[in-house]
């Protein structure tokens, strides 16, 4: 980080230009934040415009004989927050002047009539009801506070912040007690203290020097280096106002404030966000060429209370002219990703739930109102043509059978707008060249023939132990004679294929998994038998007291065909021991597959992303089972699952997100058709878990494969998909009829029937 320690530095920051810092800054604020640049969705909520500062600039704060009420009631307050979370924000930024009741009996009165003690305990109520009744997550901006306030709203908000301004005496406070120095930085230091995801800033032009500037900016760095709790800096230009003191000051100059930008994204840490507001400018973009990464809140429903004749700028706009700077415009949530992923301790625990439900991927904010399993239609694909050097640079030196690096695939994964459309295009092209237009479907059924499981995996709304008895379904299993009848009846609608999973029943011995198949084998002495998660092999084989090869062998001997790739999940142990920390590792999940080709069974791969973990999981995902496949050569197929949140353990205790984006889905299945080219031919869509439209999409994304009918799936419909449990062949040939290609009944080893 650099710093203010060095007086030959601030010696030269003080006597040059904006101009002349602004290549720095740039290049600083691209390589702390890529191509992106954010904004917050949100709504502005002005709980009370009393205020007993008078400072010579404002013209939010007001007299009570100008407002109907001292404050907004709670019906008041709801009706914003709705408003906000209809037109899409994320944000409730709870707005107000500071501690009215220290100066108005009016305010005093109001509180006292309705219970609370303080305007700031009336804060905490307002934000608890919003963020309880809308999922608005509730930045609280109340000024200088006390610790104990501070604490009390940690609880109900996901971020608070407070402007430095200037920390110098100058004539604009003068009247204004809370703006005193050290008052705001007690409140800066009991926010790191607490450990509160906090937003403070400065306002250039109401009398400062640029040494005040550099001393402001020095006690911001100071207070992140100890605390790490500064999660942005907001730099405002003050503009006059009438009716205030300042009315007749000049405005701050360009020169002065792009100076000032520049100089704090120098001086700042680099994990401190930079923002302007982009109302108070006539260029907006042109701020990022002094170094910020965000635009701060931009509300669709409201005002700026605190600048209302100056309007906020078209979302639409601002994206066009970042976009020519070769950036993405890109909504986030009032809490910056860091205090999210990776350093969770910054959220209470009663609100974080709410902050994951608006996450995506990168702890950035959900673009769409799509989910795995839902009916909601997927959004339009993006019509930006902005593409960016990373992405563009790796596209082009990419042929079928390129070995991606991590860093590489996390880099495909995070792609957005003109890069996304790219990814896209490139990975359909692949599939044409390695595997044509052909999109292949297998006639199958699926037999869940217990919902019973010891195993305690958090994201599993299908299996019934103690723990989950009050999810959706009864425990049951079904008898060797009703699987064989479930066979027959496969076989007599057409079925080639009998896929088999289940839980891990606590009365099953080794020889329960041979029986299985053996009953299989008397309902159809020819149907494939596609059978077994790596978790039930490994357990048979643990219960059998064999080693995998044998227990494989036997099972092959008995009929088995191939193993379906569930129970991979993610093969990050790190990201298992959340999802489920009693089941098998990795490295055993990869044991069993490497096992099952040596002994001739085919196998797939799956994922299950979009839970709780991110791109570098996928990525590892990703990496792992490429060696693997090069090593035995004996997967046939890639297979994503878009976590189905809406009924899980794991979801409905507050402790994951919900599921992938659908940008985010559709690149899963066109990164993997780029990275196994040559390995893997055949990448599938899950219809269950992407709906009709959402399987069009990526069939166009490099995807060539429908899977099965599916009579009976049940697990995804445990989960609280909506989408039917089989899908019959006239259905699947009206999916795909809009495409133009032809539809194709496979086998379960892709041979076309």
């Amino acid at each position: 980080m650099t710093t203010l320690r060095s007086s030959e530095y601030r010696s030269d920051l003080l006597s040059a230009s904006a101009q002349s810092l602004a290549d720095e800054a740039y290049a600083k604020a691209r390589a702390a934040t890529g191509f992106v640049v954010t904004y917050s969705p949100k709504v502005f909520i002005p709980l009370t415009k009393l205020c007993r500062d008078r400072c010579g600039y404002c013209t939010f704060a007001q007299a009570p004989a100008h407002l109907a009420s001292p404050y907004l009631s709670l019906d008041e307050v709801m009706a914003i927050a709705v408003a906000g979370r209809d037109a899409g924000c994320t944000e409730a930024l709870f707005t107000l002047g500071e501690r009215p009741e220290l100066r108005y009996d009016e305010a005093a009165r109001w509180l006292a009539a309705r219970g609370y003690r303080s305007t700031v305990d009336y804060v905490a109520t307002a934000a608890q009801m919003v963020l309880e009744s809308t999922g608005l997550l509730p930045h609280a901006n109340a000024g200088a506070l006390y610790r104990h306030e501070l604490a009390q709203l940690r609880g109900v908000s996901a971020s608070q912040g407070m402007m430095l301004e200037v920390l110098a005496n100058v004539p604009a406070h003068r009247l204004a007690p809370d703006k005193a120095a050290q008052r705001r930085l007690d409140t800066l230091r009991f926010a790191g203290e607490l450990k509160i995801p906090f937003t403070t800033g400065l306002l250039v032009g109401i009398g400062e020097t640029r040494e005040d500037r550099l001393d402001t900016l020095r006690a911001i760095a100071q207070s992140h280096e100890e605390f790490g709790h500064v999660q942005e800096v907001i730099v405002q230009n003050f503009l006059p106002k009438p009716r205030t003191a300042m009315a007749h000051s000049p405005a701050a100059s360009d020169e002065e404030f792009h100076w000032t930008i520049a100089a704090a994204r120098l001086v700042l840490a680099d994990d401190i966000h930079l923002q302007a507001p982009p109302n108070l400018s006539e260029d907006p973009a042109r701020l990022l060429d002094f170094g910020i990464d965000d635009f701060g809140g931009v509300s669709p429903v409201t005002s700026d209370h605190v600048n209302p004749e100056r309007a906020w700028p078209a979302i639409a706009t601002l994206s066009e002219q970042s976009e020519r700077r070769g950036l993405h415009l890109v909504p986030r949530l009032t809490v910056y990703p860091a205090f999210v992923g990776e350093r969770p301790e910054f959220l209470d625990e009663n609100v974080r739930p709410f902050v994951l439900a608006q996450a995506d991927s990168l702890f950035l904010a959900r673009a769409d109102e799509w989910y795995s399993g839902t009916d909601h239609a997927p959004p339009l694909a993006p019509t930006s043509l902005n593409r960016t050097s990373g992405v563009s640079e790796l596209l082009s030196r990419y042929t079928p059978g390129y070995d991606f690096t991590r860093d590489e695939l996390i880099t495909l994964f995070s792609a957005r707008g003109g890069d996304y459309n790219a990814v896209v295009a490139l990975a359909d092209d692949v599939r044409q060249e390695l595997v044509g237009d052909p999109i292949s479907f297998v006639i199958n059924r699926n037999i869940n023939y217990t919902n019973v499981c010891t195993f305690k995996c958090r994201f599993c709304a299908f299996s019934k132990g103690p723990l989950s008895l009050n999810l959706r379904g009864d425990p049951y299993l079904l008898t060797l004679d009703e699987i064989s009848e479930r066979v027959r009846e496969a076989e007599e609608r057409g079925a080639t294929e009998v896929c088999l999973q289940g839980g891990i029943h606590p009365k099953f011995d080794g020889d329960y998994y041979i029986d299985v198949v053996a009953a299989v084998r008397a309902g159809s002495p020819t149907i494939h038998i596609h059978a077994f998660s790596a978790l039930e092999v490994f357990e048979g084989a643990r219960r059998s007291e064999q080693d995998l090869t044998t227990y494989l062998t036997r099972l092959k001997n008995a009929g088995l065909k191939t193993l379906p790739g569930t129970a991979a999940e993610i093969l990050d142990d790190e990201v298992r021991t959340v999802l489920c920390p009693d089941k098998i590792n990795s490295d055993q999940w990869l044991e069993v597959h490497r096992s099952a080709h040596s002994v001739g069974l085919r196998s797939n791969i799956t994922i299950m992303f979009g839970a709780i973990e991110g791109p570098d999981s996928w990525a590892t995902h990703l990496l792992r089972t490429r060696d693997l496949q090069k090593e035995t050569g004996g997967f046939t197929e890639f297979v994503p699952l878009p976590f189905v949140h809406m009924a899980t353990p794991l979801f409905l205790r507050g402790r994951s997100r919900k599921g992938p984006t659908f940008r985010e889905a559709v690149l899963m299945h066109a990164v993997a058709r780029l990275h196994y080219a040559t390995l893997i031919d055949n990448i599938q869509v899950s219809w269950v878990k992407m709906g009709v439209e959402g399987s069009r999409r990526i069939l166009g994304a490099g995807a060539n494969d429908l899977g099965g009918t599916l009579m009976d799936e049940n697990i995804s419909r445990a989960a609280g998909a909506t989408h039917g449990q089989e899908m019959d062949v006239r259905s699947l040939e009206a999916l795909v009829a809009p495409l133009g290609r032809p539809l194709h009944q496979r086998s379960t080893l892709y041979q076309t029937l």
